[in-house]
């Protein structure tokens, strides 16, 4: 795929919860490839667009369609199957962290590319145990949430993600709920992922993270996207343009 190619296209997409309208007609294109970041601020529509793209909210009208995979028209009725083939497409890293608690590190990581993949466990555990080590956290495999830093669950949160193998990654505010001192580790991680040619989309606070990162940066308020600014990045970095598995229709 063409990274001017759209991975994700999104139109006209309208969310409103009960009498008060969240996202009014909101049209993107993510190239494949590319990093989107969402500013605006809170209660601009930035988490609910988020769970619309990853199907955990439903909205009343718009399509979202990815590239090779499923093209869902909100304006219908939905099926669950449907839901679950734009899940399967995406994956979410959430602002506050959202591991089980009961579960240790490993099996937290594991437990979507066994239990919804159905991918053979010592397979997903071996994936996972390298994905740890990448990010530092190899030691920490057998160990619970409660004994992890803020910055050290994000990073889980990331490998949980990064180990379902999706096409698109979209973060919530991910740095927004840790301490000063560990925002630096969650943001490199996230740098290393853009220069590896991840697709992402990044709701942020981080004005300086969006400025060096984003290939284009949306100003949402009033559940708009009221100013849109992109810039050419230097590609060489980028060692391939689409990450992940393939999604079924």
């Amino acid at each position: 795929m063409s990274r001017t190619e759209p991975l994700l296209t999104v139109r006209g997409l309208a969310k409103s919860f009960g009498a008060t309208p969240v996202l009014r007609s909101i049209d993107l294109d993510v190239p494949a490839g590319t990093v989107t970041t969402l500013i605006g601020p809170s209660g601009s529509g930035k988490t609910t667009l988020l769970r619309c793209l990853n199907g955990l909210e439903v909205p009343e009208a718009g399509t979202v369609t990815v590239s090779g995979g499923p093209s869902v028209d909100f304006g219908d009725a939905v099926s669950q199957r449907r839901l679950a083939a734009l899940r399967d497409c995406s994956a979410m890293v959430f602002q506050h962290y959202n591991l089980f608690p009961h579960k240790t590190v490993l099996d937290n990581v594991i437990e979507g590319p066994v239990i919804v993949q159905r991918r053979p466990r010592p397979e997903a555990v071996a994936e996972a145990t390298a994905l740890l080590e990448r990010v530092g956290l190899g030691e920490k495999r057998d160990a619970y949430p409660f004994s992890l830093s803020g910055g050290q669950q994000q990073r889980v949160g990331i490998v949980r993600a990064l180990a379902l193998k999706p096409r698109l990654l979209l973060f919530d505010e991910p740095t927004s709920a840790l301490d000063p001192e560990l925002v630096g580790d969650v943001l490199s991680l996230m740098r290393e992922l853009a220069a590896e040619g991840w697709t992402m989309v990044v709701a942020t606070h981080e004005l300086q993270f969006a400025r060096e990162v984003a290939n284009e940066v949306l100003f949402m308020d009033g559940g708009v996207i009221v100013e849109r600014g992109r810039r050419r990045r230097c590609s060489a970095a980028r060692t391939r343009s689409a990450r992940g598995a393939s999604c079924s229709g």
